[in-house]
């Protein structure tokens, strides 16, 4: 699958490092594309800069430049995610400001009728987040709170950052073994 990873400046920099791991390791094509605020979260929340980020994508694109390929509905993606996705973000694209490669790329995708995926990150939420999460549900997005479950018994912040990163592949249709899934009790 070609697969578009924007990532905005909402704490939880780690969901998206460990959903680019899983994507990169099952041989997706991915272009990424991050937000300025996601840059200096990249590098607080995980130490990570553009080396590292680079090395987990295919095709690394410039938030400024609406000029880059996934700007255009030409450019054939299969899926775009955004995690985490900040409340600015999701309203941006719940009002179409496609002002910035991410916003742009996540308007393409909603005119295309492909699969939007918004991994947002806030808590607690407002009655205008929710507006904007009710608007965006109804034209297909899918809403997927950073939010994991604990029936795994987590022993670690990673085992929490892969089950969610293993959830999100599932809402791409990824086959995928990433997280441990429920069994019953």
């Amino acid at each position: 699958m070609r697969i578009i990873v924007g990532i905005t400046g909402a704490s939880g920099a780690l969901y998206a490092m460990e959903l680019l791991r899983h994507l990169r390791a099952s041989g997706h094509e991915i272009h990424a594309v991050v937000s300025a605020y996601g840059w200096k979260l990249l590098e607080h929340e995980c130490g990570a800069g553009r080396a590292e980020l680079a090395g987990l994508c295919n095709y690394l694109h410039e938030n400024e430049n609406l000029a880059a390929s996934i700007a255009s509905g030409s450019f054939r993606a299969d899926a775009m995610v955004i995690v985490p996705c900040s409340m600015r973000t999701l309203a941006a694209v719940a009002a179409g400001m496609a002002d910035k490669l991410i916003c742009r790329a996540a308007d393409v995708m909603l005119k295309e009728r492909k699969n939007l995926i918004l991994a947002v990150r806030e808590s607690p939420l407002s009655a205008i987040h929710l507006e904007n999460m009710l608007k965006l549900a109804r034209l297909g997005v899918c809403l997927m709170p950073l939010c994991p479950g604990f029936y795994h018994r987590p022993q670690s912040i990673a085992e929490l950052a892969a089950m969610m990163a293993g959830r999100i592949m599932d809402a791409l249709n990824i086959p995928n073994e990433v997280c441990q899934r429920w069994q019953g009790m």
